[in-house]
């Protein structure tokens, strides 16, 4: 007993010894030499200092790698983890005016640095999601390289591994066999002398065309340095691991915001084809093995918003649902249209278009445009003063499609957040989730051709027992007859209201009494959506710190974050029924 209590005092001095002293070399310069023997340096964070720059050096004084981190001054906010390499010394700049902030060698951050075998990842947080992905520590955005490959749901991210706001931008990774449940893996391609690691896509080269190797995968992602240009990176074990090709940047172009790559295979011209986000524009590049890129065409000029810079685009192909069977139909009517594309009348091209700022309700959002592609060109059918949104909810971003998903599917999946205030939302451990995946398609209202967007099934099949009010991780399903109006509230009077105008065709949230709203001018808001068409049934998605709207046949959706104090556990319905389900863990 006695051994077995050493021991784990023994593992205890190891989680908490602290950092030797640092070297002061000014009153904004110290270095520290890191201690052999453990795997992590714990590096405190304050979030309100300023970045601190961190050269990596090796046992060599070679240049390993730069971080930009908040170290702690005068209180400790969080740690985040540092792994530790044979003979790293850390030159460490500081900024901002010390004589506000005191001497360098009295902030908290040398005080409390620790070495440790380990990190702790538990939960803290009382808003993080049930049933949405979330990284585990750390900041997260834009999905990133999404593929399915042998019954596994990849998704890449970016990630600031070393705080909780944006910074160091590298692609975190998890992974799904249901597209619900994640699980963390290592860091997957991480900063290089080309720059930081900004979003891209990846794809399986199935037939060799990069000369990778069968069934290779590849990430084309954005290299952000001086300039943004494109680099790629393969993978021979399905994703865990990449090696950056030696002939890195494939594409380069005169443009500061020249980035966000997705790739996929054109079957007419036999080629791949990128699409990159440039300025207020998207240009179309060719290929036939992925190294070699040949521009073909640039689109949207005249088209659509133009408040903001263009990001993330995506570009797919998807049959028209038959109005012949109407846009109410059966749910197993709609479900097989969506799954099999021989009984759609039409196939269109949608090209996604996140943009930030210019949302219909201020910040960043997702907008879209409807056509045809050649493999050369996009010509799209939309009037070009019109804006058509993906989802009319303040958190929703970033949105794109998993590359080879089965059953012809085209599974959506956003980033739940709003630039306006996403560096500020209420938690620490972690910031940023996904919104829930969701399967595309399209539809006709009126002669004109909409996207729709339904909660995949693996969200259906989280349905757990029938309860009589809400929690706080549920879905409410409400038929509604005409004019309707759902008020969810908890004991502290907060309350989000949710209102259907038959008349007017519209959905609006109210989220300004919701909860915490203070820490954003631009969080307390109410947004509003069209129905394009009478509403029979919402979908109505809880989880913790979000709530998310679906009509019955996809034609709206509407993503909002909320912060109440405690979960909304009183539901008011007028002019419907609600049927409240559990969600299952």
């Amino acid at each position: 007993m006695r051994k077995l209590l050493m021991m784990m005092a023994a593992v205890l001095m190891a989680v908490t010894v602290k950092a030797q002293s640092p070297m002061i070399l000014g009153e904004n310069h110290a270095m520290l030499r890191l201690q052999q023997g453990t795997k992590y340096l714990l590096l405190p964070v304050q979030e309100k200092e300023e970045i601190a720059h961190i050269a990596v050096l090796d046992s060599r004084n070679e240049l390993v790698k730069r971080l930009n981190v908040r170290l702690a001054v005068d209180k400790v906010d969080y740690f985040v983890p540092f792994e530790i390499k044979n003979g790293q010394l850390l030159d460490v700049t500081f900024q901002g005016d010390r004589r506000k902030t005191g001497a360098v060698k009295d902030f908290a951050c040398w005080k409390e640095m620790k070495y440790s075998d380990t990190f702790d990842t538990a939960n803290r947080e009382r808003f993080r999601p049930l049933y949405h992905h979330t990284p585990l520590y750390g900041w997260m955005n834009d999905p990133n390289g999404m593929f399915y490959k042998d019954g596994v749901w990849h998704l890449y991210y970016q990630y600031n591994p070393y705080g909780s706001q944006w910074e160091n931008m590298t692609w975190g990774h998890s992974t799904s066999r249901d597209l619900i449940h994640w699980e963390a893996q290592p860091l997957a391609i991480e900063t290089d002398w080309l720059g930081a690691i900004f979003s891209g896509s990846a794809i399986v080269d199935k037939d060799n065309t990069a000369g990778f190797g069968s069934n290779a995968v590849i990430a084309m992602y954005t290299s952000a340095g001086a300039a943004q240009t494109q680099s790629i990176a393969y993978s021979a074990d399905g994703g865990q691991t990449f090696t950056k090709y030696a002939g890195n940047p494939v594409i380069t172009f005169n443009a500061p915001d020249f980035r966000d790559p997705k790739v996929f295979w054109h079957e007419g011209t036999k080629r791949w084809i990128v699409v990159l986000a440039v300025g207020q524009e998207v240009q179309f590049y060719s290929s036939k093995d992925l190294k070699e890129w040949k521009y073909e065409s640039s689109f949207g000029r005249e088209y659509g918003n133009h408040d903001g810079v263009w990001e993330c685009p995506d570009l797919f192909e998807l049959g028209v649902r038959s109005e012949a069977l109407g846009v109410n139909g059966s749910s197993s009517a709609r479900q097989l249209l969506t799954s099999n594309s021989s009984l759609l009348t039409q196939k269109k091209w949608v090209l996604l278009l996140n943009i930030n700022p210019g949302g219909p309700f201020g910040g960043s959002a997702t907008q879209y445009f409807v056509g045809q592609f050649d493999g050369h060109k996009f010509t799209c059918e939309d009037n070009p003063s019109e804006t058509k949104w993906m989802d009319y909810g303040k958190d929703h971003y970033a949105t794109v499609t998993f590359h080879n998903a089965p059953e012809g599917r085209f599974v959506a999946l956003p980033w739940m957040s709003n630039w306006q205030y996403a560096n500020q939302v209420p938690t620490q451990q972690f910031r940023s989730a996904n919104g829930l995946p969701r399967d595309l398609g399209l539809t006709t209202v009126g002669g004109e051709t909409y996207l729709t967007s339904t909660p995949s099934k693996e969200v259906t099949a989280l349905r757990g027992k029938k309860v009589k009010q809400p929690t706080e991780a549920c879905e409410i399903v409400v038929d509604v007859k005409g004019t309707a109006s759902i008020t969810l509230m908890n004991a502290k009077g907060e309350q989000v209201v949710m209102r259907y105008d038959a008349q007017k065709q519209t959905f609006t949230m109210d989220r300004t009494k919701s909860g915490d709203v203070s820490f954003s001018e631009a969080f307390p808001c109410e947004t509003t959506a069209p129905t394009f068409g009478t509403v029979k049934q919402l979908r109505i998605f809880i989880d913790r710190c979000s709530i998310e709207a679906f009509d019955g046949e996809g034609r709206m959706a509407m993503s909002n974050l909320v912060f109440p104090q405690q979960p909304y556990n009183i539901i008011k319905v007028k002019g419907g029924k609600a049927t409240i389900y559990q969600i299952k863990n």
